[in-house]
């Protein structure tokens, strides 16, 4: 299967610089996979296409302000993008320099407008990630916490704000360790999440921590070669309990967002939902048989993603191409801070 059939035209006004000023405002294109109808609604509405008796699987990790800005002792300008925390001390990063960094050499990073700095050195590479060990008894946690700014995708082209930090966040968010935000549970807020409870719409959550390999676009020409970055996912027996009722009352598990999708099914792979916790490289593209869900909300994805071809894997190529092209001809909102797409 060639990556090129994944592609798609999109012009470059409908790629979101900002967020809707209502989370549950956005708007979603709804596509039943039982008579392959499609119709657009506000993302609010979406408490009329769900069930009593449905469960709603949310990933429920937090972006951390993963970049972060500084200098070489040569003075040389660096910009760092945490991939994750490794340790106390230690990270792994992306670093984006005039010259990479050779293993010793000393970073001092800063935000001048908290007027903090600290100093890093670049240890070690694993791949094409550096390994950076904290200077001070400060965790790298707490330097990130301290300095950091909000790792806003490469297609916005404007530098994080203040709102970025609430925004670029669920407002379920508790576990830290993300560099990019689970962006279908973007358009949640507590009063549409109340509305659902009291519709008898039931809450899991488990945890991937999203990479900052999320964005890249599949560079072979055959999908099938393909290496998949891997990531850190955690789905508690909780959820595992709650999935397996939900379907033997006859509702449905519905993944909000392709992360939720990828934890699942990667706890999946013996045959049955359980619980996990540890590293997964799952690749779904289409072809592949799903195990553990129902119907899925996501965002729209990037030309020839992994992420696309996991959502055409779920409704059919075709189909989400014909989607896609109606999305476009309607002027949706696309990629992190845009609308939605409901498949049921």
């Amino acid at each position: 299967m060639k990556t090129r059939e994944f592609n798609y035209f999109l012009p470059d006004h409908l790629i979101a610089q900002k967020p809707c000023a209502v989370r549950s405002q956005s708007r979603l294109l709804h596509y039943s996979r039982n008579n392959q109808a499609i119709s657009h609604v506000k993302f609010s509405d979406i408490t009329n296409l769900l069930k009593p008796g449905d469960l709603l699987v949310f990933n429920n990790t937090r972006v951390i302000p993963a970049r972060m800005y500084g200098v070489k002792e040569t003075g040389g300008k660096v910009e760092i993008l945490v991939e994750r925390l490794t340790g106390e001390q230690q990270c792994l990063a992306h670093i984006r320099a005039s010259k990479s960094p050779k293993a010793g050499t000393k970073l001092t990073l800063s935000n001048s407008e908290k007027q903090l700095q600290f100093t890093v050195t670049v240890t070690g590479r694993e791949n094409d990630l550096f390994v950076l060990s904290s200077e001070s008894e400060t965790s790298m946690a707490a330097i990130i916490e301290s300095i950091g700014h909000m790792p806003l995708p490469p297609y916005i082209s404007r530098g994080d704000t203040a709102e970025d930090f609430s925004r670029y966040q669920t407002v379920y968010a508790d576990t830290p360790g993300a560099v990019a935000a689970p962006t279908a549970g973007l358009h949640f807020d507590d009063e549409l999440l109340l509305s659902l409870s009291q519709k008898g719409i039931d809450f899991a959550y488990v945890t991937l921590h999203v990479g900052a390999g999320t964005f890249q676009p599949v560079r072979c020409e055959d999908i099938y070669d393909h290496q998949m970055h891997s990531e850190y996912i955690c789905v508690p027996q909780q959820t595992v309990d709650k999935c397996m009722q939900v379907r033997q009352n006859g509702g449905r598990v519905i993944a909000v967002g392709t992360t939720s999708v990828r934890s699942l099914e990667a706890a999946s792979q013996k045959g049955r939902l359980q619980c996990f916790t540890g590293e997964t490289d799952i690749f779904i593209y289409p072809g592949y048989e799903f195990k553990s869900i129902d119907a899925l909300i996501t965002n729209f994805h990037l030309p020839e993603s992994t992420l696309l071809m996991l959502i055409s894997a779920f409704a059919g190529k075709d189909e989400i191409k014909r989607c896609y092209e109606q999305a476009v001809a309607e002027e949706y909102r696309f990629f992190s801070y845009g609308d939605a797409m409901f498949i049921s």
